[in-house]
């Protein structure tokens, strides 16, 4: 196969003029230059944002020769050239209050080269002014302003409130220069990952129109069914004959591993498209969007709001939540939605409340990996070897090794945990057992503190019961009480009856008894 795909390739210039292949979204982007002016757009990372804010730039730029052949070229007709400020913050580490003030002048500078500057603009702000002033003025078109990524400063500083603080005012003042020279702007987008809505940094920018989650744009990024089976048919037909898949086969493992984003309630099924043109380019199946990126921080969100993991299979939130992370240390679902580690999976109109869920099997699996070392105690340090011995030993049937290991993910519970051990005992469990699920069949709920668990390999069920401050005895007898056992008694496979206690003293589990 001859296709080149533009893996890490953010310009679009480079896309056409290289013969990358590019999936045409320029009906939307036609769509959007032309019914509107100022734009905010959240995407995860990955996700095509920065493509988006290249394609724009070319577009407003007049580059009709990249467009031969797309939609936008028989749907515009005037190709107009308009100046383009183009702010790309992606590329800086935001670690001292100069960091932000040097990227904002370095961009000022080259834009200062081309229109000119001022004596009396001494600030950052002011010299925007002038720049979006003098623009318009030199070329007789107003101005587009692309931001691409405008929150990495403050995302990166999120654990220093101060330093943040002074982006913040430093932010604030240089986007509010859209709102109070708006007659000399043609068109602006701002991206990013998350809106800081509640904290300032647009509270001079209330003319900017959210379509995060507006239908109408649900698709501007990432890869649609439609466009992979249609731009993708070969690839697929490829990758499954690499794999020994028939092409059935290998479109439900694409959907399974890199579909299920949805942004907003209408929005169709999306892929994300960093996972699928690496998945193409390597012919195999891999985490590809999950190892770009190690979502240290949310972990430590998750600990200190003190989250039920639980949660994360079937999460709420209000339809006016999602915009933004102002309340992020209590309640850390808007930041896992924008960043792609939840996603809509259903809506209740009449309550305004969307269910949010794991998007693919991609997400669901690296990022429940990533949990068990930042939650369990792995005696190895590695958890990878961890989690194979484990699942080793409940197909094979060796109960008193796999407990001896899962008694082993309680060690060494910190002395702060102590006042949420029943918390954590909940979220060292779920990470476990959602883990042993990817290779095993599992059934389990969590209720007031117990935690039933049904667990099948080929030759052996366990049927298993959890006591908080209770006997293994009393969760063997509760089994027997409520007859667990019962559905499985005509299955062939062998099948075991487990009571396990958790002790609050020794905050482990303290004994399990076994029963055939």
């Amino acid at each position: 196969m001859n296709k080149l795909y533009p893996i890490g390739i953010q310009s679009f210039e480079e896309i056409r003029k290289g013969g990358y292949h590019y999936v045409d979204k320029t009906r939307l982007i036609y769509q959007l230059v032309k019914t509107g002016k100022y734009y905010f757009l959240s995407r995860p990372r990955r996700f095509g944002k920065s493509l988006l804010v290249s394609t724009l730039e070319a577009y407003f730029k007049g580059k009709k020769e990249l467009f031969t052949g797309l939609a936008i070229d028989t749907l515009e007709q005037e190709w107009t050239e308009y100046p383009v400020l183009h702010l790309d913050l992606n590329a800086q580490k935001y670690e001292t209050p100069d960091s932000l003030e040097n990227i904002l002048n370095d961009a000022l500078n080259r834009w200062e080269k081309l229109y000119g500057t001022a004596p009396s603009e001494t600030s950052l702000s002011l010299r925007f002014k002038g720049v979006i002033q003098r623009a318009a003025q030199l070329t007789g078109h107003n101005v587009v302003v692309l931001v691409d990524e405008y929150d990495k400063p403050l995302l990166q500083t999120i654990n220093n409130e101060p330093l943040q603080d002074d982006f913040r005012s430093t932010l604030k003042a240089f986007y509010g220069v859209l709102k109070s020279y708006d007659k000399y702007i043609r068109f602006a987008l701002l991206t990013g990952v998350t809106k800081f809505s509640k904290v300032n940094v647009f509270s001079d920018l209330n003319n900017l129109t959210d379509i995060s989650m507006d239908h109408r744009y649900a698709s501007i990024c990432g890869i649609t069914e439609e466009e992979l089976f249609h731009d993708f048919e070969e690839d697929i037909r490829m990758l499954g004959e690499a794999n020994q898949l028939t092409p059935e086969e290998t479109r439900n493992k694409l959907k399974d591993w890199y579909d299920g984003y949805h942004f907003g309630i209408e929005c169709p099924d999306m892929y994300n498209p960093f996972s699928l043109l690496n998945t193409f380019a390597r012919m195999r199946f891999g985490n590809y969007w999950f190892d770009t990126g190690t979502p240290t921080f949310l972990v430590e969100v998750l600990k200190e709001s003190r989250y039920d993991l639980n949660r994360l299979t079937n999460e709420m939130a209000m339809a006016d939540s999602l915009g933004g992370i102002n309340t992020m240390r209590r309640d850390p679902v808007p930041i896992l939605y924008q960043s792609g580690y939840l996603t809509v999976k259903g809506y209740d109109d009449e309550f305004q409340v969307y269910y949010l869920g794991f998007p693919n099997k991609e997400v669901e699996e690296s990022f429940t990996k990533f949990l068990l070392p930042c939650y369990a105690n792995l005696d190895s340090g590695n958890p990878a070897f961890e989690l194979t011995s484990f699942v080793k030993d409940v197909r094979q049937g060796n109960i008193d090794a796999f407990m001896t290991r899962l008694k082993s993910f309680f060690a060494d519970t910190p002395y702060e945990l102590i006042r949420d051990l029943e918390l954590h005992y909940q979220n060292v469990m779920f990470i476990v057992f959602k883990l042993l699920g990817f290779y095993t069949q599992v059934e389990y709920h969590t209720a007031n503190g117990r935690i039933d668990l049904v667990a099948k390999t080929d030759r052996y069920i366990y049927v298993m019961e959890f006591k908080l401050g209770g006997t293994a005895e009393e969760a063997l007898q509760q089994i027997e009480d409520k007859q667990y056992a019962k559905p499985f008694e005509t299955d062939p496979r062998k099948l075991y009856k487990i009571g396990v206690n958790f002790c609050n003293q020794t905050r482990n589990i303290e004994k399990w008894l076994v029963k055939e």
